[in-house]
């Protein structure tokens, strides 16, 4: 311990030797800090869980970015399928799906008046909040929708 390490040059004076000791001290202090760091289990963990968040995060967000892309895809496709059916269906069947489709919104307006009429208010509220529902996922609906008339086609023309 007399002896001086032999990288370190020895001091002159005392204020030179209480500079070393100070730059000593410090660097023991960075050092108990970093060891201490490491063995502080719950620090460390709560960092890594943090980390790991950040990453599912990251990759939530990519994951909708692209779940949004291809639903724009498919409703693309499903439009243009719709408009391909839609332009091979012979003029009679046209109008007929025309005159169905008039008397289905006239049957479901009475149907729907019939309904406030004659259902209990909760289950009206029910009803209503599922509406609601569905009017947020049109996208949704109209994709398979435009996929079951698809179908439909395709298996009465191999039928």
């Amino acid at each position: 311990m007399t002896q001086p390490p032999h990288d370190e040059p020895t001091a002159e004076n005392t204020e030179e030797l209480r500079e070393q000791v100070e730059q000593t001290r410090e660097g023991l202090g960075q050092t108990v800090e970093a060891l201490a760091a490491k063995t502080d289990v719950k620090a460390r963990a709560q960092e890594k869980a943090a980390e790991v968040k950040d990453q599912a995060t990251a990759k939530a967000g990519q994951l909708k970015e692209q779940a949004a892309l291809q639903a724009g895809q498919l409703k693309d496709k499903a439009a243009e399928a719709a408009a391909q059916v839609q332009d091979k269906l012979p003029e009679p069947v046209k109008d007929k799906a025309t005159q169905a489709a008039g008397q289905v919104r006239a049957k479901a307006a009475e149907a729907g008046q019939l309904w406030q009429e004659k259902a209990p208010e909760p289950v009206r509220a029910k009803t209503s909040q599922a509406a609601q529902a569905a009017r947020g996922n049109r996208l949704l609906l109209a994709a398979a929708g435009a996929a079951v008339a698809v179908w439909l086609v395709c298996r009465r023309r191999k039928g």
